[in-house]
Order: C-alpha cells, then structure tokens, then sequence
C-alpha cells in the first residue's frame, strides 16, 4: 500500500511531536522551551566580505502562529521573547558565519517546533565541528536590553587590557591607494609628524614593511608576489624590508616613542597547509612584541576554509593572547575571504570593517556610518574599526551628489566613526592643512573623554542614516558616571529635531555641548536639538 501523501489544503490532525528528526552528522546541542503561544523569534542576519558587500544586517521576525511550526533559520544571532512577561533569551552561535563556515549547517542552525504548551526550539550543531558552539543570554524589555545584554558579553569575551577595552585611534596609509610604494623610513617619519599634529595613537604600516611580496603589491608581477605559503616562499618574509627600511623597524619604533606614538604593522597569519604555521606566526608575533614593544597588528590574507584550518587559527589567537597576557590586540580584516568576524573569533578586535576608496567612489560618509548605526544594535561598537578619508581626493567621482564626501566638513567625517575605532584611511601626511586643522581640535576632545564615553554602553539612536536623515549615538549615563550623545543632521532641511530618549533613563541636570554649531536641551524625556548646517552634527556631554 502506497503511503498517503499530504494535500495541500486539506486539514489533519497531527500528533505534535516535542522532538525533530536529525540528519547525518547533525546533532542537537542546546533545546529552550517556552510554555507560551505568544513567542515572537527574530532572526538576525550579518554579512561580512564587505568587499562585494555594504549592507551588513538584516532582521526577520515571526510571531509565531501554529500552522507555521517547522521553521529551519541559518544564522548566528536569534532571539526569542515572550510577548507579555518581556521576558526572553538570546541565543548566539559561536561560529563564523553561515556563507563562512568551512563546515556548512545542514538543515538549519535553529529548528522551531510547536509542542503540547508552547513551542520547542533547537540549537543545532555538527559532529564535524566543535561543539559547545551556542550561548544562551536571559534579557527583560526591548531593544535597548537586548542591545546592552549583547555588547557586555561581547566586552567579557575579550582580554580585559587596556588595548581591547578602550578605543584608539589608528592610521593606515593603504587608503590613500599607493600601496606599498611609498613605504620608506622618511616617509614614516613624515607620517609619525602628521599623526602627532592630528592626534593620531597608532601609525600602523600596512603591507609593505616586510621583505617578503604579497599579491597586493605594486611589485607582485615582477617579484611574484604571494598571498599564502609565506614561510615557504621566503623564510626571512617576516624581516624588515631593507631596501625600503634599512635600518629597519628599529628607529621609526623609537622615533614614535619619543612622540608619544605607537606603530603597528600589517601581518598575514599563514593560510597555507590549513595553517599549519601558526606556531611559527606566534613566534613571530610575540618576538615583535618584545623587542620592539608592537601590540597593534591588522590580520589579513586569511581564508580558514576547512575544520583543521579554524581550529588552527584559533589555536593562533589563544596563544598570542595567553603569551602577550591580552596586550596584542588584533584588528582582524573582514574585508574577503573567508574569515570568523563577527561571533567565530570574539576574543579578538577590533574587527577591520571596510575598505572604502574615493578613488572607485564606494567611500561615503552617510554608508559607513549606517553600517555603524546598524551594527551596533548587535555588535559592540568597541569591537569595530571604522575608516574616514581625506575628502579632497578624487571629487570627480561624485560629481552632481550633494552628499559627496567633499561636501562633508572633515570634523563631521571623523565624527561619524568616533563612537568606534577611529580609523584614519589616509596617508596623513598628505592631508591638507586645513583639513588637520578641522579634526584636531575634536580629535582633542574625544580623547579627553574617551575613558568615559567609553565605559557606558553605546546605543544606536533617531532614524537609520541614509544620507537625509537625524541620527545619531547615545553613550548612556549612569548614576555615577556622565554620558555622552552625537547627534547628525545629515541632508535635511530642518534645522531642528525633536527625540524621545525617556526610555533611556537619561535626564540631565544638564548638557554641555563639546563641539558642533547649535544647541541642545533635554526637558522630561524629551531632547530637543538644533544643528545650525546640513551634514554636521553636535556632540554633547549629558551630566547627571
């Protein structure tokens, strides 16, 4: 007898199991159960290879109903509440995400399934990958709980040094597009004398410091250049170039030093043979940091393609962590290739957003910004590097847009990243006078109060930046410290904006504007703002 095939349409009455069928190689790590039909589920979805891709989350949500009782969701990032209580949990995948993960999720992360109270949902794992793969997060109210739930666990996962806990201010001269050509020890210096002028803390050189050649270089036909296979391809790769450097790292680290800045280096952790050389670049890691005093080292060229390869990498990040006691610190690049980001390395940070370039025109204030503003609902703003460029540069490539980076005052550029880490994507010795002269006064300022803007927990606020739009962060005060809140007006025509913040808790005795053109007041819950120009901003410091 043949057996009976469902209709669709036609109603039945299913025994409603408590328990899914798994397939090869799926195993179940985690079940939440919530004795309730009233369960909204959010999925939140993240792209990383910010190369090909800008838009960086997306949210999906249910309110869950009975007929729709075998959901299967791909992701790293789910949360579950109950609709009256408020209460909820929010479960992470510790992984790399879904398009990056060498062993792929084979019918789901999360299975949902309707029981005889309420519903089931299943945290899903692979005999092919580690386990213990899954944190579970208890939280009570709305997005502003669920956000500060997320950023201080992420801000637990990391060492607790002063390196990982407060944001610096790091330049890199890859933006400006000359690559590795104008590596030189002058050039260096030069760079070090700028960084000095607009309040610069790392001067970090990009690739082109070392002897070895990579795939990125202006000399990568003549002199076959590599992206992989380093320690094969030169056993003295990771040595100072000395045609470029000929005294070496030596003299520019204790020319920095004498004022009062820090270099970091660009460094490739050997993807070739499933890392297999992760040994020899913790050796190389840690030698640097203790002859040299380097702690600050952009990660790139990494593609963890297979099990073994991640489980090495992350042998590669423990080690450099427990040797160095968490002084490293690490900004990974989840630019390309396939890489942990955003939950597969959460020890490690910041995380290299973007790489952005007025020279193909994909550099725009308002677009890294709303990367920021989204992400950082999710992700801790700590944990990003987030680039401004020298807006003078190729204004060709925007001509006729009224938000083109040229039309942005440079103090407003740097604003847009300064609740992040400040990334300068320029060669700052390149920059026009007058551009220095606009940043580093506010430059000034945030360093003055970073520690305390810093410790608060950072929170998106207004409307979702898109170029026309009132938006803005809010470092949220408590009851023993102040808080800090950046407000923009992007391409509007309203010179003010009313904002409800009351469900911040956040009421002033009073606001001081730090910097910016305008005003700003806060009367029961409610901030009223006026911001004299389009595409500037002000930044005020809320005391309590």
């Amino acid at each position: 007898m043949k057996e009976q095939m469902e209709v669709a349409g036609v109603e039945v009455d299913n025994k409603i199991e408590a328990d899914i069928e798994l397939k090869q190689n799926e195993t179940v790590e985690k079940i939440i159960s919530f004795d309730s039909w009233n369960i909204k589920l959010t999925q939140v979805k993240f792209m990383d290879d910010t190369d090909r891709h800008n838009e960086l989350t997306q949210k999906n949500e249910w309110l869950l109903q009975r007929s729709e009782r075998d959901l299967c969701l791909n992701g790293n990032l789910f949360i579950m509440q109950e609709s009256f209580s408020r209460k909820g949990k929010i479960c992470i995948k510790k992984t790399a995400l879904p398009h990056a993960r060498p062993t792929k999720a084979i019918d789901g992360d999360l299975k949902v399934k309707v029981s005889d109270t309420g519903w089931d949902f299943f945290m899903m794992g692979n005999t092919n990958e580690k386990m213990d793969t899954w944190e579970i997060l208890e939280f009570e109210g709305g997005q502003i709980e669920i956000t500060k739930t997320l950023h201080a666990w992420q801000a637990n996962q990391r060492p607790d040094t002063l390196g990982h806990k407060m944001p610096l201010f790091l330049s890199n001269t890859w933006g400006d597009r000359s690559r590795d050509s104008c590596i030189s020890e002058v050039f260096i210096k030069k760079e070090i004398d700028a960084a000095v002028k607009l309040g610069v803390d790392i001067v970090q050189i990009d690739d082109g410091w070392q002897k070895g050649v990579t795939s990125n270089s202006v000399f990568a036909k003549e002199k076959n250049g590599v992206w992989e296979g380093f320690w094969a391809s030169d056993p003295d790769y990771w040595t100072a170039n000395l045609e470029r450097l000929p005294n070496g790292l030596e003299p520019i680290i204790e020319y920095a030093k004498e004022k009062n800045i820090k270099v970091g280096l660009w460094f490739a952790p050997d993807s070739f043979d499933e890392f297999a050389n992760w040994q020899k670049d913790t050796d190389f890691i840690i030698e640097t940091y203790e002859k040299f005093g380097v702690e600050n080292f952009k990660l790139d060229s990494i593609k963890a393609e297979t099990e073994t390869g991640n489980q090495n990498l992350q042998k590669f990040f423990s080690a450099v962590n427990a040797r160095s006691n968490g002084q490293v610190v690490f900004d990974l690049d989840i630019t390309a290739g396939t890489r942990p980001g955003y939950f597969g390395a959460l020890q490690v940070g910041p995380l290299f957003v973007e790489n952005r370039y007025t020279d193909r025109g994909n550099y725009w204030p308002h677009q890294t910004l709303r990367n920021l503003w989204q992400l950082s609902h999710w992700i801790d703003p700590k944990r990003l590097r987030m680039e401004f460029l020298n807006n003078t540069r190729n204004p060709n490539m925007y001509e006729g847009s009224p938000i083109a980076p040229i039309k942005y005052p440079p103090a407003t550029l740097f604003a847009t990243i300064m609740f992040s880490n400040p990334l300068g994507w320029f060669e700052i010795s390149n920059l026009p006078e007058d551009y220095i002269a606009q940043v580093a006064p506010l430059v000034k300022i945030w360093k003055n109060h970073r520690e305390e803007l810093f410790a608060n927990s950072i929170l998106p606020i207004g409307n979702v930046p898109d170029g026309i739009e009132y938006t803005g962060f809010l470092s949220v005060p408590s009851a023993s410290r102040s808080g800090y809140i950046l407000i923009f007006r992007e391409f509007n025509a309203d010179k003010c904006y009313e904002l409800d913040l009351s469900e911040f808790d956040c009421e002033p005795t009073s606001i001081d504007v730090l910097f910016g053109k305008g005003c700003i007041e806060m009367t029961n819950g409610k901030l009223n703002v006026q911001v004299d120009n389009k595409l500037d901003f002000i930044f005020a410091k809320i005391n309590r």
